[in-house]
């Protein structure tokens, strides 16, 4: 197969698509908001307590992590229902899974969070 020859539209076009996906997910999950909400609530108390350096590229990792999981779930739940809208044994596991991911994501976030913040209360 004959590869395509670089194109600046292409590439434009290729970060419009990704920003109309980020416009949709916000627009449409719920728990888009929910994260974003953590997000904001982490990022003012990183500011509030004057984290160091390497804490804050923690928080970035681990939040980041958590906003891929939650975007690969939404894809991987809307492939599901396109492909099988009836409900089915295996559709349910799939999702099942690309949502303990999230949950994973969640809680590592959580304990990264609470060994960073716990301390500074104290």
């Amino acid at each position: 197969m004959k590869s395509k020859s670089f194109s600046f539209r292409a590439r434009a076009n290729s970060f419009r698509f990704a920003w109309e996906g980020i416009y949709k997910f916000f627009s449409r999950e719920h728990n888009a908001r929910i994260h974003l909400a953590a997000t904001v609530a982490v990022v003012f108390a990183a500011w509030k307590f004057s984290i160091s350096r390497n804490e804050i590229i923690s928080l970035v990792i681990v939040i980041g992590f958590v906003w891929v999981s939650e975007i690969f779930n939404t894809a991987i739940e809307k492939i599901m229902d396109f492909i099988s809208p009836q409900r089915h044994p295996e559709v349910k596991f799939i999702k099942d899974m690309a949502a303990a991911a999230v949950l994973i994501a969640a809680l590592v976030a959580l304990l990264t969070g609470c060994l960073i913040f716990i301390p500074k209360f104290f």
